[in-house]
């Protein structure tokens, strides 16, 4: 015979039921972890280049490196280039120093931001335990498991919290410890690192930097890393878009004259026009209070087009550099780490209907790995043509014969593409967009990186011209 419970007992399950309930009830008005406004615009404030220092005043060589999108594949292959610059010994200004110092500028999309953000925060930690606590760990799993929990179902059903916001307190918990943009103005030294993510509603770029921030209103400094590097890795419909609050209007910013660029100004570029308006359209708090993001990887999956940006605002390199207080540097280095995959072409091979998950990886990736390729081309396109400009800006007929200033530029590309064994290059691009690889395949991805930027013709000219100086 059964035994029928208990009056306290059947209390007891009624209490737990009813804590069950509001535990859920509440997780259903979850609301996302909202961006701080800024009380007073400051342009000689928070996270911007300009208020990062470089390593004994060295400003006559500018070193940029981007990290392309990709999951753990990214993140392992930037990592192991970062590993190859520290352990590069180079002669500056009589005093040998690492490669990896001289870096100014990080700019990363998506899985190659965990590096760049890491680096950031923690600086040679990374070399120690980096692996441990991401390349090599269950992080998919890991954040399946979050969001399978009964609690976080409920409180990703809130209109005002969504999946991408569970990978943030992820990340945050787990692989940044609650760090923010604060602690690295306080940090105070380069490189720095642009963590690009997309505008949903007007598919451009936007980016982690309190250049960004202002147009909004708001204060960078308390957002955490581990939201900017979720909102750059949040492939549409598997995570939800992250939202930030647009404060506009409300701090005192006013538009620099650079930015005052219309279609009744005959000497811009149709890019600066776009641009301009871009830029007009987060003016606007009351059209668009609300600003949701999206993969970087949309927008710019190889962290270039920042870059291409910048020197269009500016007329030309030259005056960027002024911008950047950069005036006397005459070497500019640029590293681009790509683990951009192939397109799948097994598909040609069947007669069947490819499946819903087939094409979605389709749309997403072939425009992605076509744009990446066009802006490539337009940065070789325009690279020798800066170079000029600079030896001849520079010069500004100050030299008696008229000789133009030394400026060089040196591209350095490690990339798949550059494998020349077709089977070994079909075997790296066959690795998936994951965050969970198995351990030797990251140790692999590690050792391509510097393996593949010592086989660069540029690099070597760098390293030579160098040691000449």
């Amino acid at each position: 015979m059964t035994k029928q419970p208990s009056k306290s007992e059947l209390a007891g399950r009624f209490v737990q039921l009813l804590a069950l309930a509001a535990v859920l009830l509440s997780a259903g008005c979850a609301h996302y972890p909202p961006n701080m406004p800024l009380d007073r615009h400051d342009p000689a404030y928070g996270y911007r280049f300009t208020n990062l220092a470089s390593p004994d005043k060295a400003d006559d060589m500018l070193v940029v490196v981007t990290f392309s999108g990709g999951g753990t594949r990214a993140a392992a292959m930037a990592y192991g280039v970062l590993e190859h610059l520290a352990n590069t010994e180079v002669t500056r200004k009589g005093k040998p120093r690492r490669l990896l110092d001289e870096v100014d500028i990080i700019s990363s999309v998506s899985g190659g931001s965990f590096t760049s953000a890491y680096y950031a925060l923690y600086g040679d930690r990374i070399f120690s335990d980096f692996e441990s606590r991401f390349l090599k760990r269950d992080v998919q799993g890991e954040l399946t498991r979050k969001m399978l929990a009964p609690v976080n179902l409920a409180r990703a059903s809130s209109p005002k919290f969504g999946r991408i916001d569970l990978v943030a307190e992820y990340l945050d918990d787990e692989i940044f410890h609650h760090g923010a943009y604060g602690d690295l103005v306080t940090r105070g030294r380069r490189p720095f690192v642009t963590i690009n993510a997309s505008d949903m509603s007007l598919g451009t770029r936007f980016e982690f930097t309190q250049d960004q921030f202002d147009l909004l209103c708001s204060d960078l400094s308390s957002f955490p890393l581990a939201r900017a590097v979720a909102a750059s890795s949040a492939v549409p419909i598997v995570f939800s878009p992250l939202t930030v609050r647009n404060y506009s209007g409300k701090c005192g910013y006013q538009e620099p004259a650079a930015q005052h660029v219309g279609e009744e100004n005959r000497g811009a570029s149709s890019r600066q026009v776009y641009k301009a308006a871009e830029v007009r359209s987060y003016l606007d708090s009351g059209a668009r209070p609300y600003i949701h993001l999206l993969d970087g990887g949309i927008t710019d999956n190889i962290g270039l087009r920042g870059m291409l940006d910048q020197v269009a605002a500016h007329d030309n390199p030259l005056n960027l550099a002024r911008a950047m207080r950069l005036e006397r540097f005459h070497k500019a280095v640029l590293i681009i780490v790509n683990a951009e995959t192939a397109p799948d072409l097994s598909l040609d091979r069947r007669e069947e209907v490819p499946t819903v998950t087939q094409v979605f990886r389709a749309i997403k990736d072939i425009p992605i790995n076509r744009y990446s390729f066009e802006t490539i081309e337009l940065l070789k396109a325009n690279f020798e043509g800066w170079a000029r400009q600079m030896r001849s800006q520079k010069s500004g007929g100050e030299q008696a014969d008229g000789a133009e200033e030394e400026f060089d530029f040196y591209l350095v590309e490690v990339t798949f593409d550059a494998i020349k064994d077709p089977a070994e290059r079909n075997s790296f691009r066959r690795i998936p967009t994951s965050y969970t690889l198995s351990a030797d395949t990251v140790d692999r991805l590690r050792a391509l990186g510097p393996r593949l930027i010592k086989e660069s013709n540029d690099y070597q000219r760098l390293l030579l011209d160098l040691r000449r100086n």
